[in-house]
């Protein structure tokens, strides 16, 4: 039986709405015959808004559970999985058999070298500059050195640009690195994996060959897939907004990184970073924890607008940062040490526990991070390394969408009503 409400409105008069159910989820109220009534809904940050249909990543906030096309994060991440077959999987819908899974990785590697005259916009940046305003007008610039895969109507030119986003980000994020320490640019190398080749471009130096360790290596992958995609947040619904109106996808990218910028979305886990710097030892963080119930500090990577149980991320991250300061022998890392004696009272005590600020991913991202030798101000560069499947897989799927309308949202104006033009003269 077709479900529906009825809205009531002007004492008198009525509108059925049809209420649609997804695979997973709760049902949502068809709103869009709505405007029929002469008015239009309010909901600022879209709180009780579906903006879009989609089939690529839910999330249940009540229970704390991520599926990427259906398959939990858990799964995926610790399951045997990489970061390409996981594109791979957020890309065309489902898991590749080898020979698919071959081929894309083998696509995917052979291209991830940048057009040389690239390699010059960076002498046009300070070399203070932040990673991240490199990333947003390299990335943007990108349309205008691949012309042929800019006509975005077309499945194959989609495709194809889909393919160079995934090979390049990984190469320019590590362009963006090496700029600001000073050091030359890296070359790709074909014979490692994406993760170890991105390291490589990162790390590596002229003066001695390169060999990515396994362990920190598996690690960053897993930072990657844990940060692949996440539903309509704040950048993806960026991307989605700027590619309804037909923009090129590199310039709808670069849209998504400008939002990842953000401290409140992807400068998340370099926030935890200051906020244990600022901590200083783990003698100092009752107080600390103290001054955060009467309002006078902040608690960073603490609790999510949309999890209201633990990120399924977080127990993964705290694994992975087990192995990596292990492997690395920092098991008495003082941040990693005040990061326990802030997630123990923040499990245990009552104001914490009543409020369900539980860890999430960025509390323990930083940390590896870090442990990584990667800087703080390039955190926010990894997570647009990560999430460029995610923007791309979303955009395509809208662009596939023979219903897709440009984003026009309305507004509540509360500005002054109409008014007559006074000239300079005979202002008072």
């Amino acid at each position: 039986m077709d479900k529906k409400v009825t809205l009531s409105y002007n004492g008198d008069q009525s509108l059925d709405l049809p209420v649609l159910d997804g695979t997973l989820g709760p049902s949502v109220v068809d709103i869009r015959t709505f405007a029929k009534t002469g008015m239009f809904t309010f909901d600022p940050g879209f709180l009780a808004t579906a903006s879009c249909e989609s089939k690529i990543t839910f999330i249940d906030g009540d229970q704390g559970q991520l599926y990427y096309r259906g398959y939990p994060i858990e799964q995926l991440a610790e399951g045997g999985s990489d970061f390409l077959e996981t594109c791979y999987l957020l890309i065309y819908g489902e898991l590749p058999s080898k020979a698919q899974k071959d081929e894309f990785v083998k696509t995917v590697t052979e291209h991830t070298m940048v057009h040389e005259q690239l390699t010059r916009f960076w002498q046009g940046f300070r070399r203070d500059a932040h990673p991240m305003a490199m990333m947003v007008g390299v990335v943007g610039a990108l349309s205008a050195f691949y012309q042929d895969s800019l006509d975005v109507a077309n499945p194959r030119h989609r495709e194809v640009a889909i393919y160079r986003l995934l090979s390049k980000i990984p190469t320019i994020a590590a362009m963006c690195y090496r700029y600001s320490q000073g050091l030359p640019f890296a070359y790709p190398r074909n014979d490692l994996s994406y993760t170890a080749n991105f390291m490589h471009m990162m790390f590596s130096t002229p003066c001695a060959p390169y060999e990515p360790n396994p362990v920190l290596v598996r690690a960053l992958d897993r930072i990657l897939i844990l940060h692949a995609d996440h539903e309509q947040n704040a950048s993806t619904s960026t991307v989605r907004l700027s590619g309804s109106s037909g923009a090129n996808p590199f310039a709808c990218i670069a849209a998504g990184i400008a939002t990842l910028w953000g401290p409140s979305h992807g400068g998340a886990n370099e926030a935890v970073l200051l906020m244990l710097d600022e901590i200083g030892s783990v003698e100092n963080v009752p107080a600390f924890m103290e001054g955060v119930k009467n309002k006078t500090h902040k608690l960073m990577g603490f609790g999510h607008r949309v999890y209201k149980n633990m990120d399924p991320r977080a127990a993964i991250m705290k694994r992975t940062c087990d192995e990596v300061l292990a492997e690395l022998g920092l098991q008495d890392d003082p941040k990693f040490k005040l990061a326990m004696a802030l997630e123990k009272i923040a499990l245990e005590d009552e104001y914490f526990v009543s409020r369900k600020l539980y860890p999430n991913v960025d509390f323990y991202s930083g940390i590896v991070q870090s442990a990584l030798g990667i800087p703080v101000e390039m955190f926010t560069v990894i997570f647009a390394v990560a999430r460029t499947v995610g923007w791309i897989s979303h955009w395509n799927e809208m662009m596939s969408d023979p219903g897709m309308k440009i984003g026009r949202p309305r507004q509540l104006y509360t500005g002054a009503p109409r008014r007559d033009y006074v000239k300079m003269a005979d202002r008072g």
